[in-house]
C-alpha cells in the first residue's frame, strides 16, 4: 500500500514570511500551481487513492481538492481534521519572521521555530489571533500554543484510529496538512530522533511517498 504526504501548497503568509499556525490564510497564486504540480505529478505516477485525509485549514484543504482534481479522482472518500492542523505557535502568530528574530534574538526564534519540546509564548484567548471562539473547533481543543512533541501526541490519535487501519486494510492514502503536522508523522514513520527532527524540513507542494509493507514498515521513500 501507498502512504502519500503533502505539504499545502505555498500560502499567503507563507510569501509574506509569517507566523500562520492555526490563522485560516488562503493559497497564494504559486501554491495554486504547486498542487497542481502535485496532481500532475501522482497523475502520472498513477495511484489510485481510496481514502484522502486533511485538516480544516483553507490552504490544505483546497491543495488536497486541487491535487484530486489533476488526479481526476475528486470522487473519493475524503475526511478533514484539526487533529491535521498546522502546529498552533501561540503569540507569534500572525507575526513577522523577521521582525520576531530581531526582538527576540534569531537563536531563540530559531529554537521556537525547530526544537522538539520549547512551547513558544502563549496566546491570550482575547487576542484576535485566537481560535478560541471559531465554531469549527470545541474550546477545549484549540491550544495556546504547541511544540512538536504537542503536536504529534494530537495527530497521533488519528493516525492511530483512522490513517494506520486503512492502510494495513491495503488502501492508497493521500494526507495533505502542514508542515509541522507532517512533520510529526514522518518523526512516527522514520523513528527520527528528537535531535534530529529539527532539521526536517518538508516542501510546500512535493509528495512523498511511502510504500509500506503490512506492518506499516517502509519499503521505501521517495520525494518528488
Amino acid at each position: 500500500m501507498k502512504l502519500v504526504l503533502v505539504r499545502h501548497g505555498q500560502s499567503e503568509w507563507n510569501l509574506a514570511n509569517k507566523f500562520t499556525g492555526w490563522v485560516d490564510v488562503d493559497l497564494s497564486e504559486k501554491g495554486i500551481e504547486e498542487a497542481k504540480e502535485a496532481g500532475r505529478i501522482l497523475k502520472d505516477l498513477d495511484i489510485k487513492f481510496d481514502k484522502a485525509y486533511t485538516s480544516v485549514l483553507k490552504r490544505a484543504i483546497k491543495t488536497m481538492h486541487i491535487i484530486l482534481e489533476e488526479c481526476d479522482q475528486l470522487w473519493i472518500d475524503e475526511e478533514k481534521t484539526w487533529r491535521l492542523n498546522e502546529r498552533h505557535y501561540g503569540a507569534l502568530q500572525g507575526l513577522d519572521k523577521l521582525e520576531t528574530a530581531k526582538q527576540y534574538g534569531e537563536e531563540k526564534v530559531h529554537i521556537w521555530r525547530r526544537s522538539y519540546d520549547t512551547l513558544p509564548p502563549a496566546l491570550d484567548d482575547d487576542s484576535e489571533m485566537s481560535q478560541a471562539h471559531d465554531r469549527r473547533y470545541i474550546k477545549e481543543v484549540v491550544p495556546e500554543t504547541e511544540n512538536l512533541k504537542v503536536t504529534l501526541e494530537r495527530v497521533m490519535p488519528f493516525w492511530t484510529d483512522k490513517i494506520a487501519p486503512d492502510l494495513i486494510e491495503g488502501k492508497n492514502v493521500l494526507v495533505v496538512a502542514h508542515g509541522n503536522s507532517l512533520r510529526a508523522l514522518t518523526k512516527h514513520l522514520e523513528n527520527i530522533s528528537n535531535e534530529d527532527i529539527m532539521s526536517l524540513e518538508i516542501a510546500t507542494g512535493k509528495p512523498i511517498i511511502y510504500e509500506l509493507d503490512d506492518m506499516l514498515n517502509i519499503i521505501e521513500k521517495k520525494v518528488y
